[in-house]
């Protein structure tokens, strides 16, 4: 009940600051996941791409920590991400899956444990693609998911070959990037992509390891391309130093910690190789 409150609260006194640069649309998004009979109604930050041609479309997953930083504004690196995808021609949906339920952050939860599930987050990026298609100025059959850690696992259980709800779905997605996802449970269940993805990896990530995301990689064939930079820790593509977590109890060696930190040459590489499968994904829709 207090950690209900206290996200409540923040909710209330945070959702509407941003980070500085152009300001979003603050909007609400319908998931397909519902409360009470209703759909769940999650809070998005809308970066429409400025021009009269339809353009395609991509929604932003945040990770466990949520789409905020401290202090409750929308966080640099959604804003850096959306801005770089307006520049490259598309429109960015961000949308918060966390404070909608009462929750702040995931990451000292256990996996098992959490909060907020999988399948509520799979939900919440199929309610988006679904808002997405149905904006003016939206090229509709080129939409995507772009996301980290756990939103990079979202990612991939949304685009999950032959699963009931993503078959009946009546929008799908294009493709996807991940950034450092969990890949143990998909490689168990012997997943296979609906469509193309990238995904970039930390090869010292001690989080969400890179040897079951490439193992991933090997199983599905072609339509998963895989990038993992040397000595790179989880949140390589941030700014913040790199530094040990041990309030994470989950990972490679659990209860020791987690190192997260930004890596300057792994976010250079990896900006530019997600360019590039913008690029493609971009040429393939026309």
């Amino acid at each position: 009940m207090i950690r209900c409150c206290a996200a409540v609260l923040f909710a209330a006194l945070a959702l509407p600051c941003v980070a500085a640069g152009v300001p979003p649309q603050t909007v609400e998004v319908p998931s397909l996941d519902r409360r009470d009979g209703a759909a769940l109604m999650l809070r998005g930050y809308w970066f429409p791409r400025p021009g009269e041609r339809p353009a395609p479309a991509i929604v932003l997953l945040h990770g466990c920590g949520g789409p905020y930083e401290r202090g409750g504004r929308l966080s640099r690196r959604m804003h850096d991400y959306a801005e770089l995808l307006n520049r490259e021609g598309w429109h960015a949906l961000v949308v918060d899956s966390l404070t909608p339920r009462g929750e702040i952050e995931l990451c000292t939860q256990r996996i098992g444990e959490r909060a907020v599930t999988m399948t509520q987050r799979r939900r919440d990026a199929q309610g988006a693609l679904r808002w997405l298609a149905a904006q003016p100025g939206v090229d509709a059959t080129r939409l995507g998911l772009l996301g980290w850690s756990n939103g990079g696992s979202t990612v991939l259980a949304t685009l999950q070959r032959g699963h009931p709800e993503l078959a009946a779905a009546e929008v799908k997605p294009a493709f996807g990037i991940a950034f450092y996802p969990g890949c143990e449970d998909p490689l168990r269940r012997r997943w296979q992509p609906a469509a193309p993805l990238l995904m970039l990896l930390g090869s010292a990530d001690d989080w969400t390891p890179a040897a079951p995301c490439e193992a991933l990689a090997a199983q599905a064939g072609a339509a998963v391309q895989v990038e993992s930079y040397a000595g790179a820790y989880h949140g390589f593509d941030g700014e913040a130093p790199l530094r040990l977590r041990r309030d994470v109890p989950n990972g490679v060696k659990p209860g020791q910690g987690v190192h997260v930190g930004g890596d300057p040459a792994a976010r250079a590489a990896s900006r530019e190789r997600l360019q590039r499968f913008l690029r493609e994904q971009a040429g393939a829709g026309r």
